[in-house]
């Protein structure tokens, strides 16, 4: 009996061995400079660097806000208005319904710059993310219809986590964005794509000045707390038309989580109150987009649900109105900008902090992550580097050193139009919990490359 016992314990030991070896493979900590993925991206940023032109002069400015609000409870799904029968919020795991109302109304704005022969257009929604998939078909009717590069585009989306979700395919991505509907997709990109047209219409002799306001009254760092830092500047452009129009682009680095899963109606978070205070004013129009939203989370927001929502924005709206007027405004500037595709390592989706899932079946939880790009924009004074991520502001905090040596001011938005999770500082690695272990999907030596190469491009650009 006891070796019937025996052997049948030991066929149960095998067969999880062999369950467990199918599945997981150890974390590879190979350092990024020995990986083939970095050798591929070293080689086109090599090719890159060679070139940088410097755009100089006058400048032109065009603006759009066109709407992002779906018509919800429709008949049936109509993707020219935007009407759906059903459509899920995006941000948080297991919502128990499709949104249920319209609480605030959401947009995609775009703002077009542009000096001598280069146009950029930068693209602000009030989304999760900018869906890859969108920025995608965007990207491809631009070049054709605009003749403008994806280079050219400047993805970036206020983080809120109750827009209009169903755009991403997979197991993940239907887990914070509701099941797949690909008429979502193709809503958010017809208007997405309409938006960076009119901007570009709208062209006009204009100035813009960049200014940054510290305001820590309302961050913190949700990772490790007071043991970690925070970057807390509002990091504000304000262009206007010579005789017209003017708005104002803001980033921040406060997740836009003051509603929880709870909330069933689209809102546009606290960046929506922001935007809407400050058009209820003086602007014509206001543009926020997510900084370096990792790590960082609001806080002293007071009230319940919207109430809270609502004073945070507002409050952050009110101390950017004082400030604005010191800004010091330019007709003339100089523009550069580049844009390196990066290759990316197999997955790292860890289910201890030594193994993770073998990335032939990690493949099968996510959706396509498509190409993937770093990119780095000088405007006059301002160096400006975008990520496909919830990039850390921890790290943030080092490029603005670099460039404040240097008399300039430096920051990094987030959503760029791909996403590959969050690129958080390695130090945090081996934490437990959503940041360093559950949303850092490519590795240790992923985040280093990224972090690294960023930072080249941002010192290149700062160059005289």
């Amino acid at each position: 009996m006891l070796r019937k016992t025996l052997k049948i314990l030991g066929y149960f030991i095998l067969t999880i061995v062999v369950i467990l070896v199918i599945l997981l493979k150890p974390v590879d900590f190979t350092p990024y400079f020995e990986t083939d993925y970095f050798a591929e991206t070293q080689r086109r940023y090599d090719s890159l660097i060679q070139s940088v032109p410097t755009e100089k002069g006058a400048i032109s400015i065009g603006l759009s806000k066109v709407n992002l609000t779906p018509t919800l409870h429709a008949d049936s799904d109509d993707v020219t208005s935007g009407s759906f029968v059903g459509i899920p919020l995006s941000g948080y795991g297991g919502r128990e319904d499709v949104a249920q109302g319209i609480h605030d109304s959401i947009y995609v704005k775009s703002v077009a710059l542009k000096v001598g022969n280069r146009t950029l257009v930068i693209v602000g929604s009030d989304l999760l993310i900018m869906p890859p998939d969108v920025s995608g078909i965007v990207s491809e009717r631009v070049k054709t219809e605009l003749g403008l590069d994806r280079a050219d585009l400047l993805f970036s989306a206020s983080h809120t986590h109750s827009s209009i979700g169903a755009w991403s395919e997979g197991y993940i991505g239907e887990s914070f964005n509701g099941s797949y509907n690909p008429n979502s997709t193709d809503w958010i990109a017809q208007q997405v794509f309409q938006a960076i047209s009119l901007a570009v219409q709208d062209l006009k002799p204009g100035s813009i000045g960049m200014g940054s306001l510290p305001i820590s009254h309302f961050m913190k760092n949700r990772l490790v707390g007071e043991k970690g830092k925070i970057d807390p500047d509002f990091m504000l452009i304000h262009v206007q038309q010579t005789g017209g129009r003017k708005a104002l682009i803001g980033s921040y680095n406060a997740h836009a989580t003051t509603l929880g899963g709870g909330n069933l109606e689209v809102s546009g978070d606290y960046p929506g109150f922001w935007q809407r205070k400050l058009e209820e004013s003086e602007f014509d129009m206001a543009v926020f987009l997510a900084g370096s939203v990792g790590s960082h989370s609001y806080r002293n927001a007071e009230g319940d649900k919207f109430e809270r929502t609502k004073y945070l924005g507002e409050a952050l709206a009110d101390s950017v109105r004082v400030f604005v007027p010191t800004i010091w405004m330019k007709d003339s500037i100089d523009v550069r900008s580049m844009t390196l595709e990066i290759s990316l390592p197999e997955f790292q989706f860890r289910v201890t902090d030594g193994f993770r899932l073998r990335p032939f079946w990690a493949e099968k939880l996510f959706p396509e992550i498509g190409s993937v790009y770093l990119q780095a924009t000088r405007l006059d004074s301002l160096v400006w580097g975008t990520a496909p991520s919830d990039f850390s502001g921890e790290t943030t905090i080092g490029y603005k050193h670099t460039a404040g040596a240097k008399g300039l001011q430096a920051m990094v938005t987030s959503f760029n139009g791909a996403y590959t999770g969050y690129i958080i500082p390695c130090k945090y690695h081996h934490m437990e919990g959503y940041e360093p272990r559950i949303m850092n999907w490519f590795g240790p030596s992923y985040n280093a490359m990224v972090n690294d190469m960023l930072g080249n491009m941002l010192e290149v650009i700062a160059e005289p």
